[in-house]
């Protein structure tokens, strides 16, 4: 990788960042709402369905206009999360956020997926012996489930490796601040010669991307191992 320049590995080293945060900070929320839909049944269940994947139907820029209208500083929520110490826009925080909810959904679906191979009959046989619902879940449910996250998980950091059009209308691109590697690559476009840098950056972004749907498909198989006859 020594072809890379300094702005291009900071670019790259952003974008892992932003992605690695952006997975692990979401993945809880993601199991918790992909066990909800899978197995709860409870008022506004097709609503919060239809919010969860709202981000894979809106176009993503208007995604980012409503993360900054909600989470800039002239909202009333962004100004209070400010005076607390807490920042999105124009902070790679923010783009981490806007990666996160625009990976969201392909992470729970995979999940709940996971989560609907599993006969719930396990979790009522754990109960009858006097395990907790969450006890049932960690010690029965969890482990069946896990490669499932795990491709899930895969599945959302790759998303949030490629999230353009949503974190440049939240944080803009700021290099070596806010500018991740979809935007660095739009940047070397809009500038006269610099095609060969962006296509250093494409190549960067295709192995990542390959990368993790290979892993994805992988962990897919253990899945379908694991839960089929």
């Amino acid at each position: 990788m020594e072809w890379l320049g300094p702005a291009e590995w900071d670019a790259v080293a952003l974008s892992l960042q932003v992605s690695i945060w952006a997975t692990i900070v979401s993945l809880p929320v993601g199991v918790f709402i992909a066990y909800a839909l899978a197995r709860w049944s409870f008022p506004g269940k097709q609503l919060l369905n239809g919010v969860v994947h709202l981000p894979l139907i809106l176009p993503p820029v208007v995604t980012g206009y409503l993360l900054l209208a909600s989470f800039g500083s002239r909202s009333a929520f962004g100004s209070f999360l400010e005076s607390i110490g807490i920042a999105f826009a124009f902070r790679w925080t923010g783009a981490a956020l806007a990666a996160g909810v625009m990976a969201f959904p392909l992470m729970v679906r995979a999940i709940r997926l996971s989560i609907e191979a599993v006969d719930p009959k396990l979790e009522e046989a754990a109960a009858t012996l006097g395990a907790s619902k969450w006890w049932a879940f960690a010690t029965v449910t969890l482990p069946l489930i896990f490669p499932g996250v795990l491709a899930g998980a895969i599945l959302a950091f790759a998303k949030a490796m490629g999230e353009f059009g949503a974190t440049i209308t939240f944080v803009s691109n700021i290099p070596g601040r806010t500018q991740t590697l979809p935007s660095a690559v739009y940047a070397f476009l809009q500038t006269p010669g610099g095609e060969a840098g962006a296509m250093r950056l494409v190549i960067v972004s295709i192995v990542v991307a390959l990368t993790a749907l290979l892993l994805s498909e992988f962990v897919a198989r253990r899945v379908a191992g694991r839960v089929g006859p």
